[in-house]
């Protein structure tokens, strides 16, 4: 069964979630305040966080940025602030929804389950993506055949997304959207240029005529392959 947990301090709300959720098949826990919710997070390791914002003993932002630095799981913030800059702050800080209250249980339910839809399996702090690739994200850096490569924040989110997707094409325009909230045409060439970037860094670590597991999918975005798959030579706009 499917674990979610909720970090809400008004309890009435809390109950109302956990009643909604746990009729739609879900497994749910609850924690009242952040310190709590971060406790609960280290100890169910669930597959997606719902989480308010304004939040006694350690507020919603600090709670986002810790988990962040732990686990890439879907995280779908529920706040009373709706204006647009509350929205951008969270989403540029690693939330991958928001949602305003009040809200429809049925909207909610729609977003939860388009999250783990669209969700690959979660990485925590310490487990390797594969045998290849690991994300150290307390240091924002990656393990590369054995090599730590450090990398810019804009890197690492790049790369924690595609490894997210692996297997699966994110277009450029997802790519800016959640890596750097520019959905503008002008800013296409920014994706292709950090990709390069990347991917230098990713065969510098892996030493001379290594491959790296990112590949250009032309016309659409990027996709990371599982190293053992990656066997074609990069081209030159890859």
């Amino acid at each position: 069964m499917t674990r979610l947990l909720i970090v809400e301090d008004d309890p009435d709300l809390a109950l109302a979630l956990r009643v909604v959720l746990a009729r739609r098949g879900y497994e749910v826990s609850v924690a009242g305040d952040g310190r709590e919710g971060l406790r609960l997070l280290f100890a169910e390791r669930p597959s997606l966080m719902v989480l308010d914002l304004l939040l006694p003993a350690l507020d919603g932002w600090e709670v986002l940025d810790r988990t962040r630095d732990m686990s890439d799981l879907p995280v779908l913030v529920l706040s009373g602030l709706g204006e647009v800059d509350d929205r951008v702050r969270a989403l540029r800080s690693g939330a991958d929804d928001y949602l305003v209250k009040p809200f429809a249980h049925e909207e909610l339910l729609a977003r939860v389950e388009a999250l783990l839809r669209r969700s690959g399996p979660r990485q925590w702090a310490g487990e390797p993506v594969e045998e290849d690739m690991r994300l150290v994200p307390e240091r924002r850096a990656a393990l590369w055949q054995g090599s730590e490569i450090r990398l810019s924040e804009i890197e690492y989110r790049l790369l924690q997304l595609l490894v997210r997707n692996r297997g699966r094409v994110v277009t450029t325009e997802q790519l800016l959207d959640q890596v750097w909230d520019d959905t503008t045409t002008i800013g296409r060439d920014r994706v292709k240029f950090a990709v390069l970037r990347l991917r230098r860094k990713l065969r510098t670590a892996g030493g001379p005529g290594s491959r790296d597991p990112l590949e250009a999918v032309r016309g659409l975005g990027y996709r990371y392959e599982s190293a053992s798959r990656t066997t074609k030579a990069p081209g030159p706009d890859e």
